[in-house]
């Protein structure tokens, strides 16, 4: 058995006590503290109270929060909880606390007090301070990864430009799932049109993007239909467990008869627009996001559309985030694409795509943009 201590007086408790005790008056001067919160500070007891208020141990932040809410709180709701300040020691060095505070009414004299309890935050702080650091450095990560996805050489031929445009969030430092490539399927004949959006964001999606980017470069090696290449990113997809529910748009170009053949997995559809003739976005296609069941099968099964383009004709594949807006329905943003991509719809085609980002920018996009665009010239 451990020896018994001798029990402690309230008082002893009260000066020892694990936090540090004070009390105020309303205005904030200080009546009485605790050996725990003066030795917090490096001051006597006695200089705290006879001198100090408590806003003049708080840093010059803290005084502002403290009149502006702290004060304002305390008169209307009687307490505070868990309200980070900073003190200033005796040294001038600053210790970051934790505060709570409750107000007593002492009736009989017709004044009131405010009780507090003060906790040293500084591990507090230090922890905090490595979960920023840490945040901070897998989000460098994510970023370096995506910019490795999102650069690259595009496929280029004497009558064929190929265009790309990405824009991250405004309000969001996480790296999106957005993503695009577009390669040569046979040298000088064909070529591969990707864009894809990956559920998450941070190092998760971006990591996801570069499993499933890698993997429709290596299925479209083999000669697939673009709905074949998505049932066998499903199955990859399931096995992996890697981007469910994601949102992609394949399609294949040939040069020699205009031929575009594409598959939505759930994506926004494809617009073609070229001068002197009405944008049309192209609906054939369609199914479901990759990995979403429908009993064992995917839904309805994939599907192709092909598309013969016009003579001097653009092909723009996106990402939701260029026409999705939350105060208006989606068809005012595909209405707003369509208008917008028919005068930025010839070369040069980097300028387009460019163009077209800026000019649906209307409030500032909630989500990360991307745009892929390739302009075939003459008939």
């Amino acid at each position: 058995m451990l020896p018994s201590a001798a029990p402690e007086t309230t008082e002893e408790l009260y000066e020892n006590a694990p936090c540090g005790y004070l009390s105020t008056t309303l205005s904030g001067s200080i009546l009485r503290v605790n050996k725990t919160f003066a030795d917090l500070l490096g001051r006597s007891r006695e200089s705290l109270r006879s001198e100090t208020r408590l806003q003049d141990v708080l840093a010059p932040g803290g005084r502002i929060y403290y009149e502006t809410h702290v004060a304002p709180l305390l008169s209307m709701q009687g307490e505070v909880r868990e309200i980070a300040f900073e003190m200033v020691r005796r040294d001038g060095t600053r210790v970051p606390v934790l505060a709570n505070a409750v107000v007593r009414d002492e009736r009989e004299g017709g004044t009131g007090a405010v009780l507090w309890t003060v906790f040293d935050a500084t591990e507090r702080r230090r922890y905090e301070q490595e979960l920023l650091r840490a945040r901070s450095t897998e989000r460098e990560a994510a970023r370096a990864l995506q910019h490795s996805l999102l650069s690259g050489e595009l496929p280029h031929a004497e009558n064929l430009e190929v265009a790309r445009s990405y824009k991250p969030a405004l309000r969001n430092q996480e790296i999106g799932g957005d993503w695009f490539d577009s390669f040569w399927l046979d040298d000088g004949e064909t070529i591969a049109m990707v864009v894809g959006d990956v559920v998450g964001k941070g190092i998760d999606a971006a990591a996801a993007m570069a499993q499933l980017r890698s993997a429709v470069r290596a299925l479209a090696t083999t000669p697939h239909r673009p709905a074949v290449l998505l049932e066998a990113l499903d199955r990859y997809s399931r096995r992996h467990r890697v981007g469910y529910a994601a949102t992609l748009l394949y399609g294949t170009l040939t040069l020699a008869n205009r031929s575009f053949r594409y598959a939505c997995a759930g994506h926004p559809p494809p617009l073609s627009c070229g001068p002197g003739r009405a944008p049309r976005f192209l609906w054939e296609g369609r199914s479901v996001p990759l990995g979403v069941n429908w009993g064992n099968t995917v839904a309805g099964g994939r599907r192709d559309g092909t598309y013969e383009l016009p003579p001097d004709s653009t092909i723009v594949l996106y990402t939701d985030g260029l026409i999705e807006r939350r105060t208006e329905a989606l068809d005012v943003g595909l209405d707003r694409l369509a208008s917008i991509a028919s005068r930025h719809a010839g070369p040069p085609t980097a300028t387009g795509a460019e163009a077209i980002v800026q000019a649906m920018d209307v409030g500032g996009h909630h989500d990360d943009v991307c745009v892929l665009m390739a302009h075939l010239a003459g008939g």
